[in-house]
Formats: C-alpha cells, sequence, structure tokens
C-alpha cells in the first residue's frame, strides 16, 4: 500500500496553487473586441454544454479582463497551439499596452460572427455571447454561448501543469476511453 500524503493548509494560497496545479488544463486566450479590445491568457476554461453549446471562462474580479467581460456582450476564445507559448506569456503579462497596442506584436484576426480578437494558429477559436456570469469567490465563472469555431489543422495543444508549460509526449499508441 503507498505512503498517503500529508495534508496540506487549504489556507495557504502557495500551497492551493500547488495542489491545483497538479492537473493539466489547456491555454487559452480569451479575448473581447470594440473599442477598448483586450486579452488574457486563461488556462481555467472548459466545455459546459452541447445544447445549448456552452463553454466557461473563470477570471479573477482584479483582474482587467473581469471589468471587460462584465460589461461585454461577446467573447473569443483561441485555444493554443502547442508552439504557441510566446502568445500565452504575452497576454499573462500585466505590463503589456493595453487596448489594440497588446494585439500589435501578435497575428490575429476579427472573428467574422462577434468581431473578437482571435489568435493566428490556434488550435481552434470560438467566438461566444456573454450569457450569464455566476460568483466564484475571488473570480466569476464567465459563460458563453458558442455562436462560431474553427478547428485549425494542428493536432497539440499547449498544457499547463505544474506551475509551467508543458507538451505531450508523442503518441505511441492510441488508448480508447
Amino acid at each position: 500500500m503507498s505512503e498517503a500524503a500529508a495534508p496540506g493548509d487549504v489556507t495557504d494560497p502557495r500551497q492551493l496553487r500547488r495542489t491545483f496545479g497538479a492537473f493539466a488544463t489547456g491555454v487559452t486566450v480569451v479575448t473581447a473586441g470594440g473599442p477598448t479590445p483586450h486579452g488574457m491568457t486563461a488556462n481555467s476554461f472548459t466545455a459546459v454544454s452541447l445544447d445549448p453549446p456552452l463553454v466557461l471562462v473563470c477570471v479573477g474580479r482584479d483582474a482587467v479582463m473581469h471589468r471587460v467581460l462584465s460589461t461585454a456582450a461577446h467573447f473569443g476564445v483561441s485555444i493554443l497551439a502547442a508552439g504557441q507559448q510566446p502568445v500565452a506569456r504575452h497576454f499573462a503579462d500585466r505590463s503589456r499596452p493595453l487596448g489594440a497596442g497588446q494585439f500589435e506584436t501578435v497575428g490575429w484576426s476579427p472573428g467574422p460572427a462577434t468581431g473578437a480578437p482571435l489568435i493566428d494558429g490556434a488550435l481552434a477559436q470560438l467566438e461566444c455571447a456573454a450569457w450569464r456570469g455566476y460568483d466564484g469567490g475571488d473570480h466569476t465563472v464567465f459563460l458563453g454561448r458558442v455562436l462560431a469555431m474553427r478547428r485549425g489543422p494542428g493536432s497539440e495543444a499547449l498544457l499547463f501543469a505544474g506551475g509551467r508549460f508543458r507538451l505531450l509526449a508523442p503518441d505511441h499508441e492510441e488508448v480508447a476511453a
């Protein structure tokens, strides 16, 4: 029998972050258009429902993106491909310019359904109508109804686990779930 890990202190944010970081996630850039466009790297993203088609993203209440999504009618989600680590770092950097300036060094295109900026070369892109927001402690859980989507030609996603970006090891054999 294996030895159980000692219980952690759930009031210690560093221990919580380390424990939560054991769960590998994909990496996205969430964007909103309009007169003051904004983007933010997010790994708290998931599909919620097929009917209606819904996704969610969790955004910290202290983030600029929180204020943006609280009033936005639409937003975009670009699911980053394995080679897009510099894009993820750019939109995670709190010292980047605000507004349109933050998109000047990144390839992007306006989404045809909403105009939200979508990151070029992304593994997949979604355009969403803001649907609902729910209290999530120090975050808000924003749900979006998917209006349009595109799947890029790539096959490998950029991952985040253990506090750093990761890539999948090459497959030797596919395993069916």
